[in-house]
């Protein structure tokens, strides 16, 4: 546990356990106590990677918007200096997208990858979700996440309003991924997502459909906050895939693209 240096930036990382590599890539607004059920599920078997991206966590923010092409850039870099050729890669909201793109452009650096509650556009989460962008507007915010915010951000926690302003403009102006581009990801996927997510059940299935050999699990009674909710079965159907991904040929995953 510590600081790396990324870019000009200085990001809070953890590293732990032994085995394949496992990289966590949190959701906006969160920091990693969010996927910290997931990550102990998966350190007996796994080294877990993770990290906070600015204005997330224990990471200073930094000037500027924020945007899914400088979380991809934050990702590769973290990669690179942790020595990390590629990983299996678990992604939730945010770290979802930036784990879909990271797929699609930088495809031998994901061994495989568990995307959790993505969208390809904005409209796929704004229109389901005007009552949360509404609140955001407001300064609001469920108050596990402003309560982890206050207590771990360097920035003091009447800063949390400026990390969700520069989200809520994320939110509703990125990302941009074309369905028919997903076909070209070449790693073993599991899309996931709440049966009430805000990330509409047909959304998901649009992107494991775009992707070959794709699996799709909707968890049912949950929300956007699945990871919560249902923890021990996320971290569960997480596990199981990351270990059948482990066991699967990159050349086998490929041929059947072709």
């Amino acid at each position: 546990m510590g600081y790396l240096r990324i870019g000009d930036v200085d990001l809070y990382s953890e590293v732990v356990g032994e085995g394949d590599p496992v990289l966590l890539l949190h959701g906006g607004f969160c920091s990693l106590e969010s996927m910290r059920v997931q990550s102990d599920a998966l350190v007996p078997d796994h080294r877990v990677f993770a990290f906070e991206r600015p204005g997330h966590g224990r990471s200073a923010d930094v000037d500027g918007e924020y945007g899914y092409a400088r979380g991809v850039a934050d990702t590769l870099a973290y990669l690179d200096a942790v020595g990390l050729e590629s990983a299996h890669v678990v992604g939730y909201s945010d770290g979802a997208i930036i784990g879909l793109l990271l797929a699609l452009g930088h495809p031998a650096r994901v061994r495989s990858l568990t995307s959790i509650s993505a969208n390809l556009d904005p409209s796929a989460f704004t229109d389901s979700a005007a009552p949360v962008l509404d609140a955001l507007g407001e300064e609001q915010k469920p108050d596990v996440e402003r309560m982890h915010y206050e207590r771990l951000s360097p920035d003091g926690p009447e800063h949390a309003d400026v990390v969700l302003a520069k989200l809520f403009r994320l939110w509703t102006s990125e990302p941009h991924i074309d369905p028919e581009e997903l076909a070209r990801i070449v790693a073993p996927v599991l899309v996931m997502s709440g049966d009430r997510d805000t990330i509409p059940p047909g959304h998901s299935l649009l992107i494991a459909a775009s992707i070959p050999g794709a699996q799709l699990c909707v968890v049912p009674g949950t929300t956007h906050g699945l990871l919560a909710e249902r923890p021990e079965l996320i971290s569960s159907l997480i596990r199981t895939f990351v270990e059948q991904a482990a066991g699967q040929p990159r050349e086998r995953r490929s041929s059947q693209t072709k």
